[in-house]
């Protein structure tokens, strides 16, 4: 979008919110650059330029102003809605894959050479995987230099700084003020004091959002032990590259707020990154609602309640696990099957706010479980423990940098995985905006309910028009049942 000037300069001036993330203004005169709707008065067409990534804005000698803070806009829902490399790249960097792994790691994960991955990079984004994994380097060590009392230095590996001069210099660069200065400056806007051990921060997203489905869904369906709705919030324990967390999601007017406990800060980015994927932060609501709303058998229930997004995943490999764990059972039953294993193979974890009391079991836990303590028919049990094989063994790999053709048909071959569980995992494990679940119950009770037809292949003939909307169609019509995963839990 950054190319199309007209466009950019409408956004600039209306201050338009829906735009922010899409492309940044950099300003010539005064060599700051800017989300679209920052407040300041906008400047002259001539002193406008935009780009595409807060990265490129950095790379070409722009720092971030400090009215807007672009650093917290939303993140682009281009990255969600495509499957090529370059979305997946930044899928990838987005979860911190270039600070553990390097650029070599990255290339490797795509099944491309480094050269071509800068290539693509730099073509789209204006900056390579490196310069973009700097500039989230510098978003980690702004909030946590905000949001706790860490020392700088550990603020500075915590964030992936290999040195405290390179943090020291980048965080002068990029918010043209010291370390120590941003910790001042958010300490006199703070309105509470920080929570030894706690990271609060707000998670932005592009309105409008519908929390009822998001939180409804993910408490409704929550595995004891490993998540909880508690006081207002959606809680969780969190599996990540450097130790483990818990986190706590709360619906707030404008933004979610978010309250992380972690092991090893250096997991920052990660925990973040998972979250907003969690709740399908970085989607374009308007773009989708507008799509849907076309349809004149959709649109009612799109004007009754606008704004809704797919309920996703923290862990790909987890949702696959469980998806096998739901198949032709109740929410209660699924639940209860996936307890029984978090108890029985996952890590023990403390939480001092509430019931958390395990880390769901990773493949490698559950590669050597006895099928025949599963209380689970012998073909179910055939499905989950072919699944955790190959998981294991990396013959089947879920996550954010999969290509999704490539990963349903892995999914397809194995035994006991039909339309509705690869459909299901390609929705909400690898985020897939176009899954659709013609074969679902619910969607074919709302279909005959709203006069589609019913029947699998003629439905899925029917929503070629949602394309390549369709996961959030079914959002839309899952709401025709009066379930309790479409409410906020009391």
């Amino acid at each position: 979008m950054h190319t199309d000037t007209d466009r950019c300069v409408r956004a600039v001036r209306s201050k338009d919110a829906r735009f922010d993330g899409w492309f940044f203004t950099a300003v010539l005169t005064t060599r700051i650059y800017c989300r679209p709707s920052c407040p300041a008065v906008p400047p002259k067409v001539r002193n406008m330029s935009f780009y595409p990534s807060a990265a490129a804005c950095q790379q070409a000698g722009f720092r971030a102003c400090k009215r807007c803070r672009p650093d917290t806009s939303p993140g682009s829902p281009e990255w969600n809605v495509r499957a090529d490399s370059v979305a997946r790249a930044m899928r990838l960097i987005q979860d911190g894959v270039v600070d553990r792994e390097g650029v070599p790691g990255l290339a490797a994960r795509l099944g491309y050479s480094a050269r071509q991955i800068e290539r693509q990079l730099l073509a789209e984004l204006g900056a390579g995987p490196l310069a973009l994994a700097r500039a989230q380097r510098a978003r980690t060590a702004r909030v946590l230099i905000e949001t706790t009392a860490l020392p700088m230095a550990e603020v500075a590996f915590a964030a992936g700084f290999s040195s405290i001069r390179t943090f020291n210099d980048t965080v002068r660069e990029v918010f043209a003020l010291a370390p120590g200065e941003l910790r001042t400056r958010a300490a006199r806007g703070a309105g509470t004091p920080h929570t030894p051990g706690v990271i609060a921060l707000r998670l932005p997203y592009r309105t409008p959002l519908r929390p009822g489905n998001l939180f409804g869904h993910l408490a409704a369906t929550a595995v004891p032990g490993v998540e909880e709705w508690r006081d207002g919030a959606y809680r969780r324990t969190l599996t990540l590259p450097h130790g483990h967390g818990v986190v706590a999601l709360s619906p707030q007017p404008g933004h979610i707020a978010c309250r992380l406990s972690l092991t090893d800060p250096r997991d920052l980015t990660q925990a973040i990154s998972r979250c907003r994927r969690l709740l399908d932060l970085d989607a374009d609501p308007v773009a989708v609602d507008e799509q849907l709303r076309a349809d004149p058998l959709l649109a009612p229930l799109v004007e009754a309640a606008p704004g809704r997004r797919v309920p996703r995943t923290v862990d790909a490999a987890e949702f696959a696990v469980r998806a096998v764990l739901g198949q032709q059972v109740s929410t209660a039953a699924a639940r209860t099957h996936a307890a029984r294993l978090v108890t029985a193979h996952g890590v023990p974890v403390e939480d001092r706010e509430g019931g958390l009391t395990h880390l769901f079991p990773a493949p490698d836990a559950l590669a050597g479980l006895d099928p025949e303590a599963l209380a689970l028919p012998r073909s179910r049990r055939a499905t989950l423990t072919t699944l955790v094989a190959a998981l294991a063994d990396g013959s089947l790999r879920l996550g954010e940098g999969t290509d999704w053709d490539e990963a349903r048909a892995g999914l397809s071959a194995l035994p006991g995985f039909g339309p509705w569980t690869v459909e299901v995992i390609a929705m909400r494990a690898l985020g897939d905006p176009d899954a659709f679940l013609p074969t679902d119950l619910g969607i074919r009770k709302a279909a005959r309910h709203l006069g589609l037809p019913s029947t699998p292949a003629a439905l899925t003939a029917r929503a070629t028009r949602w394309r390549p909307w369709r996961a959030y169609a079914v959002q839309y019509l899952w709401t025709v049942d009066d379930h309790p995963i479409n409410h906020l839990p009391a």
